[in-house]
């Protein structure tokens, strides 16, 4: 799982989860170095201190001979002394001589190593060219190191006599011991730290982002039909007042520009609605105007014909003032909003009366049961049926050669569904947008009112129209609406 992908409260928990581990890790490598560190310098100071109690022991020895004290009576000197000092200081002695080889050894074997009969010659010169005159040779063997230093024995006038040899091992037995005893305790201490982190890591982080879920919550919340809330937080850092602030803010110019879009949009639909009125009222009006402009030209009451005339004349001037009342009509059922009379009526019975004032004989009814229960408004359970059967009928081509219509009422559950199927030309993928705004029409005559009408109708209702269609097979309207 990507990094990315992790909310900000997992990505917080996590984040301090590592840091700890990462701590922990880091402190232990500390610790494990810091030992090495402080081993390496415990066998130089102890080797330092017991080379210096040993020639302590070697002087004092020099000190108490009989013998002429000269590089050849060497091992007469210590032939006995130096068991004793190997077995006080519990370290091996060798003495050699200023050529590096071999005068008198502490080890108590028969047969000696070879390389312990001779020194280096690479060791006698940096023996001889070092200020101190001591070296320490320091080298590894099964896994063992060890530390061999060589320095000068003198006498009372500081002349070379022999050269000391301590070979000295380094055993970390002990001090491991007590590094893995430390890591141990360092590691309950670690986990107690590690758990505690992960209890405080889960509580600061949902703090944390507490502030940022409700600002989030509010965020998904926002419409622009609503009035939407403030965020009110009573404590916060500076970085989430700040965003909270911001929000609120956004919410005022949100609903100061949800103010303005609504009254443009109602003076604007108002506009449109005032222009469609006035351009239908002009439509009948212009033949009135010729009709009675033609009467005052030819108007001859002498004429034989004069009543005919004038019956003609009165005939054209009803014709035009019924389809201005039609016009009136239209607009004033569709600006006044279905009354919510809900009384319970049978669905079925009430599309079927619908669908008798039709004459068209391949109108099909097809209820699912005859008897399906809703509460609706039965005027205008009516004329959304009509409504839709008669744009189905008008979308019918006149010369179709099997026109048909299947009007079905169907009960699901809670809800009633009617669906009307025409087999007519359908509505082209450009005007399927447009169907259920005002005054749109793709026919010659009408006010397009009818569809806008019926959503209208329907979602005052709590329900809901949809519709399929397809150029050159027909379409098909679904209503949808709640039983209760």
């Amino acid at each position: 799982m990507k990094i990315k992908r992790l909310s900000l409260r997992a990505r917080i928990f996590v984040a301090m989860i590592l840091l700890v581990l990462l701590a922990s890790i880091l402190i232990a490598a500390v610790t494990i170095y810091q030992y090495n560190e402080e081993a390496k310098d415990y066998h130089k100071e102890r080797l330092e201190r017991k080379e210096k109690a040993i020639r302590k022991s070697i002087n004092f020895t020099i000190q108490k001979t009989t013998y002429p004290v000269t590089t050849d009576n060497i091992p007469l000197i210590f032939k006995d002394a130096i068991f004793d000092i190997d077995a006080i200081h519990s370290l091996q002695v060798n003495l050699y001589d200023l050529d590096g080889q071999l005068l008198k050894s502490s080890k108590r074997t028969i047969q000696r190593d070879t390389t312990e009969q001779c020194v280096e010659a690479e060791v006698l010169n940096l023996l001889s060219s070092t200020a101190e005159h001591r070296y320490v040779l320091k080298k590894e063997e099964n896994g063992q190191t060890f530390q061999s230093s060589y320095s000068y024995i003198t006498d009372e006038k500081f002349k070379n006599l022999a050269i000391l040899n301590l070979p000295y091992l380094e055993n970390d037995d002990f001090l491991n011991k007590e590094l893995n005893e430390f890591l141990l305790r360092l590691s309950y201490a670690y986990l107690a730290m590690i758990l505690a982190a992960i209890v405080f890591a889960y509580f600061i982080s949902k703090y944390i982002t507490k502030s940022l879920k409700n600002i989030s919550d509010k965020m998904n919340e926002i419409r622009l039909e609503k009035r939407n809330k403030k965020i009110e937080i009573e404590s916060s850092s500076d970085e989430i007042e700040t965003l909270v602030n911001s929000y609120n803010s956004m919410i005022d110019e949100l609903e100061d520009s949800a103010v303005k879009l609504a009254t443009s949009e109602r003076e604007q639909a108002w506009r449109e609605m005032a222009k469609q009125v006035a351009h239908e009222i002009k439509n009948p009006l212009t033949p009135m105007r010729l009709s009675v402009q033609s009467f005052q030209r030819k108007f001859n009451p002498e004429d034989d014909n004069i009543y005919q005339k004038v019956e003609e004349y009165s005939n054209t001037l009803i014709q035009q003032i019924d389809t201005m009342s039609s016009i009136a009509s239209a607009f004033s059922n569709f600006a006044k909003m279905p009354a919510q009379m809900k009384e319970v009526l049978n669905v079925s019975h009430i599309v079927k009366l619908a669908l008798d004032i039709f004459n068209e004989d391949y109108i099909s009814f097809y209820p699912d049961d005859k008897d399906i229960i809703a509460k609706f408004d039965r005027t205008q359970l009516i004329r959304v049926v009509t409504n839709l059967v008669k744009n189905g009928i008008q979308a019918i081509p006149e010369n179709s050669k099997n026109p048909k219509i299947e009007v079905k009422v169907l009960s699901h559950e809670n809800d009633v569904k009617i669906t009307v199927k025409d087999n007519g030309s359908g509505i082209s993928e450009e005007n399927k947008s447009k169907v259920f705004e005002p005054k749109f029409t793709t026919k010659t005559s009408g006010m397009g009112l009818g569809l806008a009408m019926v959503k209208n109708i329907v979602e005052t209702y709590n329900g809901s129209i949809t519709f399929v269609s397809k150029e050159g097979e027909g379409t098909t309207f679904m209503v949808n609406f709640p039983k209760d």
